[in-house]
């Protein structure tokens, strides 16, 4: 079965179209142009629909991006990177991505956050005997820095756990390594 392909909407329709996106949800500049990109009649439109959704205050990717980083902390409780990661990926402009999550973050401090994170994460667990293990303790190693926490905080945190702390000196080395990509 064909897919449909969507019919192209003219100025009006392409506002329409936004308002009821971002009444859905937030979205950045970025992934608002992309969606009006694919079902705009005319190119010429995509700007000036964005154009009218930041002079209504529709659309405001720094309080859309401090919004977000203050969420991702408080709710998930990702680290800085991870924030930082995911409004690139939202399309938030690197400049005020930065200067949002640099905000979110001043005055958090890392070893709490990490050690909330290994709480919440491994729940009803001995985290001294579940961590002692070398395997669960690469786990909650590689767990951490997905979630955007610095290696050398996480591996500071996982030392207090660690029967043997060079399996940690080897996650340490292991990411500090150059890598093939």
């Amino acid at each position: 079965m064909a897919l449909r392909k969507p019919r192209l909407l003219d100025e009006t329709e392409l506002m329409d179209y936004a308002v009821r996106l971002l009444g859905g949800a937030a979205h950045s500049s970025g992934e608002v142009r992309e969606r009006l990109r694919r079902r705009a009649a005319q190119a010429k439109d995509v700007d000036a629909v964005l154009g009218r959704l930041k002079d209504l205050g529709y659309l405001n990717d720094r309080r859309f991006a401090e919004t977000w980083a203050a969420s991702r902390l408080e709710n998930e409780g990702h680290g800085r990177a991870r924030v930082l990661r995911d409004l690139r990926q939202r399309r938030v402009a690197p400049k005020v991505a930065e200067d949002a999550v640099r905000r979110t973050f001043a005055g958090s401090d890392e070893t709490a956050l990490v050690e909330q994170f290994l709480a919440r994460k491994f729940r009803g667990r001995d985290l001294g005997e579940y961590l002692g293990e070398e395997k669960n303790l690469a786990n909650a190693f590689r767990r951490l820095r997905y979630a955007g926490f610095s290696a050398g905080t996480s591996i500071r945190v996982l030392k207090r756990y660690a029967r043997n702390d060079e399996v940690l000196d080897t996650l340490e080395s292991d990411e500090s390594a150059p890598s093939d990509s």
